[in-house]
């Protein structure tokens, strides 16, 4: 499908408009999260992604309170643990999310992982409830391939798919059914544990713009129509160059080949 280059910060999916860009928190515990929250609205990031198996929504919360963003300046989204999925599981987890995370609503709550042994409807029936009382503004899921998403769209108002994109790892399925359904694709490790970082594609396009390999990945999925990334990262540098990806644009030719890196 085509990759035209794109200047917004945001896009647009059910009427609903998210930041592209956002930061990952797994793996991000303690006074190392609360910092690199804070950090990352400081910067001007507005997308935080957390999750109840990371364990870390609390250091969430208070890194949001020490940057003193106002709560509706920015995309909060947390997802529910595979194996409490029953819809009066549902309700719980997202009350410990809220309570932990001190705030009355996520703006994404999504299905972490699909839970065979528990049926889609009633998961999904639960969520919606959740989302007509407030508490989250919008529901999605993740890890879900392109026949899951078939019925969980069925199902429910589901607006997302978080799923494992990077330049090795193809996408080209779920994309076209984002596209067909108007679903964001959330691309997690987008560069895949920092594998693709050592790639001499990836390297010589960085060159040629004066950028890193990791802005160019960034750039080459932000430029995707419906694609939002949420990379991990532990430093303040790191942060700070993930975020500074949208003052240079890529021609077709170099997204072509970083497409073509697929395996």
């Amino acid at each position: 499908m085509p990759r035209e280059a794109v200047a917004e910060t945001h896009l647009t999916v059910g009427g609903v408009e998210i930041p592209k860009l956002g930061l990952g928190t797994w793996q991000l515990t303690g006074a190392e999260c609360a910092e690199g929250v804070r950090d990352a609205l400081e910067l001007g990031y507005r997308h935080i992604d957390t999750a109840r198996v990371y364990e870390n929504e609390a250091e969430v919360g208070r890194g949001m309170a020490d940057a003193g963003v106002p709560r509706d300046d920015f995309f909060l989204t947390t997802k529910l643990a595979q194996d409490r999925l029953r819809a009066d599981e549902v309700r719980e987890q997202i009350e410990g999310s809220l309570d932990a995370l001190a705030t009355d609503h996520v703006d994404l709550l999504l299905i972490h992982w699909h839970n065979p042994e528990v049926p889609l409807e009633e998961t999904l029936g639960a969520m919606t409830a959740l989302r007509d009382e407030g508490m989250t503004r919008h529901i999605g899921v993740s890890n879900f391939g392109t026949d899951l998403l078939r019925q969980a769209l069925e199902l429910a108002p589901v607006i997302a798919d978080q799923v494992k994109y990077h330049p090795y790892k193809g996408q080209r399925a779920l994309l076209e059914l984002a596209a067909e359904r108007d679903v964001m694709v959330t691309a997690y490790s987008p560069f895949a544990r920092g594998d693709v970082l050592d790639d001499p594609v990836l390297a010589e396009i960085a060159d040629s713009h004066g950028r890193t390999p990791a802005q160019v990945v960034l750039r080459w999925l932000l430029d995707q129509p419906r694609v939002s990334a949420i990379p991990k990262a532990s430093s303040h540098d790191r942060r700070a160059s993930n975020l500074d990806v949208f003052g240079f644009e890529l021609t077709g030719e170099q997204r072509a080949r970083i497409t073509g890196l697929a395996r």
